[in-house]
């Protein structure tokens, strides 16, 4: 097994060095070559750090990225696990081109459904819930609405941590709602339980706890 890596250290690449990959045609021959699972669309990970003394963009760097079902499971065994990292760090996994901010081209007309958790699940759901978030992803698991999803992002928090699925347009009513439904599923939440979809536009302008959700389920 691989070395679990300390607080707040992702995992194999320098910082500052992100890997550079052949085209995705390549690739995929490359991959079943070697015997393994193509995924529909090439990931990439990336890690932020909270260092006040920097810009937000200079605390944020590419881990990796895979396009196979075994390079995502070497990826996962190798970094640290989400309830591991220090207050203050996110993971984000988006498909290859969209970078994790709202400003990107293909994130800034969307939103994305939040899930927040309270302290104590840190230590009992977050990581299974990161895991299912991953899973949905790669295995687009949202049917039609699949090319709807741009990534996901985990927050964590000394207040509570947050897991939250990005979609590129908040106005695809049938689209958000569908992922949301399928993505609760996923995560066995009980019917009791609402999650809610927030347009990046209202997150911007307004603080986190201030933004209305847009859909519900």
């Amino acid at each position: 097994a691989q070395p679990r890596h300390p607080q707040c250290h992702p995992g194999p690449s320098p910082a500052g060095a992100p890997r550079s990959s052949p085209p995705p045609q390549q690739e995929l021959l490359l991959a079943e070559s070697l015997g393994k699972h193509p995924l529909q669309n090439r990931w990439a990970l990336w890690f932020f750090k909270n260092d006040k003394s920097k810009m937000w963009q200079a605390n944020l760097r590419l881990v990796t990225k895979f396009s196979t079902v075994e390079d995502f499971w070497a990826l996962y065994s190798h970094i640290q696990l989400a309830s591991k990292l220090t207050s203050g760090c996110d993971y984000s996994l988006f498909k290859d081109g969209i970078e994790p901010m709202w400003e990107d081209s293909q994130n800034k007309r969307g939103g994305r459904w939040l899930i927040t958790l309270a302290k104590q699940q840190r230590h009992t759901e977050l990581d299974r819930f990161w895991l299912e978030t991953l899973l949905c992803l790669i295995g687009e698991m949202f049917d039609e609405y699949s090319d709807e999803v741009c990534g996901a992002v985990i927050n964590i928090r000394a207040k509570g941590d947050k897991i939250a699925i990005w979609t590129r347009e908040a106005e695809n009513r049938e689209g958000v709602t569908h992922i949301g439904r399928v993505y609760k599923e996923h995560l066995g939440l009980s019917q009791k339980v609402a999650i809610g979809y927030q347009a990046h536009a209202d997150t911007a302008t307004k603080s986190g706890s201030l933004t209305k959700n847009k859909f519900v389920v």
